[in-house]
């Protein structure tokens, strides 16, 4: 049997700092219902299918939101458009603000699943969890996607180098 050769680990510090550079659309998500709703900020989603339209979301299994996720089996992806950063902020608990009290300020309604979606967000992507992959800290989430709405008329909230950030005609690169 052949040995296999073992990497030094990582420094997390370093990681988290490469991952910095990542730029990425800003989402909220949404879970739960009535005074069980709550959700998270995040970054880290991805399309995944359009054979059977389906998205990824990590989510870390410490979060408040992960037993909801578990318990309702369904989320909304909420990407936020350039002028909802307050948004993002209540919903990374920045504010303080922890489970309902983090859709204050802003309105609500519902599409198929009947979890929260954020009105005029930039798109809304309502999906039912089909599958979790845990991975070591964080849950891996696969929703399938029941509904969409897209607006055509804003701007992405994007998170860069620790900071929010806003599209600029300056950066367009064309071909």
């Amino acid at each position: 049997m052949e040995k296999v050769a073992t990497r030094p680990i990582v420094d997390q510090s370093a990681f988290k700092l490469s991952m910095r550079h990542l730029a990425g659309a800003v989402s909220v998500i949404t879970v739960g219902e009535r005074e069980e709703r709550t959700g998270f900020t995040a970054t880290s989603v991805t399309s995944l299918s359009a054979d059977q339209p389906s998205v990824i979301v990590s989510l870390n299994r410490g979060s408040s939101s992960w037993p909801v996720v578990e318990r309702y089996r369904r989320f909304c992806v909420n990407v936020l458009t350039a002028d909802q950063q307050h948004i993002a902020q209540s919903f990374a608990g920045f504010d303080g603000r922890r489970g309902v009290e983090r859709y204050q300020d802003a309105q609500w309604y519902s599409l198929s699943t009947g979890t929260p979606a954020l009105k005029d967000a930039l798109t809304v992507l309502d999906c039912e969890l089909e599958t979790v992959l845990n991975h070591h800290s964080h849950a891996i989430l696969i929703g399938r996607v029941c509904a969409i709405e897209t607006r055509e008329d804003v701007e992405p909230l994007l998170y860069w180098r620790g900071g929010y950030r806003r599209l600029s005609e300056e950066a367009v690169i064309h071909p």
